[in-house]
């Protein structure tokens, strides 16, 4: 009997033990499931102003505003694969969340291509607008394996040439660096020759007559120095690609519910939030290319004839999709309502 009362005590000791023990673990393990660490991927180069003023300093505000309860990798540039590869590297999870060009995949998001219509978008925020606005209207059905956190047209693109172009007929056999998307179309109607390759491969391209100049937004003229190989800038709007923001969708699934409303609010409003690729920062980045080549401003008459050019390719691409049985018609009649709310303007998009 002495033996099993000295026993009793002991085994108490043990299970109290154990269920402390238990619920120790307990709160450990819901605790690291109220914190997260975002593996964000992007294309941009590290050192560039995407990643030092818009992307780190966005993932830093979700971090801020849920008490470290977000934290994050960047990888950026080529770290985990190619431009083209980013929409992929998101949706496969070898990222939880990251920036992909849309354009680069062509065929892939069909009407979403829309948004690299060539109107003319000096800021990156309005760009959200529009392409939030018009993933509303149908474009979220080209998205259903990832969560999308906001897509958009990004700012407009030029014309960067290593020869003076000053009319049509200057373009005609000019190998020039596309894109993708409806930019190629837009490059070919002018007579010139759309030609694809990494961003990366264009400066010495150019610099070696490889190309003859290269369509592209302000923002990765500066990032890839292409204004040091290029002469002179022609600046009307070929538009721009179309781009997103996105998260893997398992880890949307498992992201707590009150971290999902700190990253949908950070994400859509990221561009406003850190003043990047706005109006001013557009003016100010055409001004300074301005000291280094030459801008070559389209007489009023010229400008016409390139814009019909443009709207032709408009209404030619949604003639296209028609006959794949897609709805693009409407869609670019959506595109032209929305685009018209964010005060942009139409000219190059057909009324009918």
């Amino acid at each position: 009997m002495k033996v099993r009362k000295s026993f009793i005590p002991s085994m108490l000791i043990l299970l109290s033990v154990s269920i402390f023990t238990g619920l120790g673990f307990a709160s450990e393990a819901s605790a690291a499931e109220n914190k997260m660490h975002i593996r964000f991927s992007t294309w941009h180069v590290p050192n560039g102003a995407d990643v030092q003023n818009l992307w780190t300093p966005m993932l830093e505000e979700m971090k801020t505003r849920s008490n470290g309860r977000i934290t994050y990798s960047m990888f950026a540039g080529g770290a985990l694969g190619t431009g083209p590869d980013h929409y992929d590297i998101v949706k496969n999870g070898l990222s939880d969340m990251g920036y992909a060009t849309l354009s680069w995949t062509p065929g892939r998001f069909p009407l979403t291509d829309v948004l690299s219509s060539p109107i003319t978008c000096p800021a990156k925020w309005k760009g959200v607008e529009i392409g939030m606005g018009m993933y509303e209207k149908g474009l979220s059905n080209e998205f259903k394996d990832v969560k999308v956190l906001h897509i958009n047209n990004c700012v407009m693109a030029h014309l960067w040439t290593t020869k003076k172009v000053e009319k049509l007929e200057d373009l005609k056999g000019m190998k020039i660096r596309s894109p993708g998307g409806i930019q190629t179309l837009a490059v070919q109607s002018l007579g010139a020759t759309p030609i694809f390759m990494p961003m990366g491969d264009v400066y010495l391209s150019m610099e070696t007559g490889v190309l003859d100049g290269v369509v592209t937004c302000p923002a990765l003229v500066k990032a890839f120095k292409i204004h040091e190989v290029a002469d002179f800038g022609v600046p009307i709007s070929f538009g721009c690609v179309s781009e997103g923001l996105f998260m893997n969708k398992k880890t949307w699934e498992r992201t707590p519910e009150d971290l999902k409303v700190i990253i949908e609010e950070v994400a859509l409003k990221a561009y406003k939030l850190h003043n990047m690729f706005d109006e001013q920062w557009y003016d100010q980045s055409m001004k300074a290319f301005g000291e280094k080549l030459q801008i070559v401003e389209l007489k009023p008459e010229e400008k016409a004839r390139w814009e019909k050019k443009f709207q032709e390719v408009m209404i030619n691409w949604a003639a296209d999709l028609e006959k794949k049985g897609l709805p693009a018609k409407k869609t670019l009649t959506d595109f032209r309502n929305v685009v018209s709310k964010q005060g942009v303007a139409t000219e190059v998009l057909p009324s009918e």
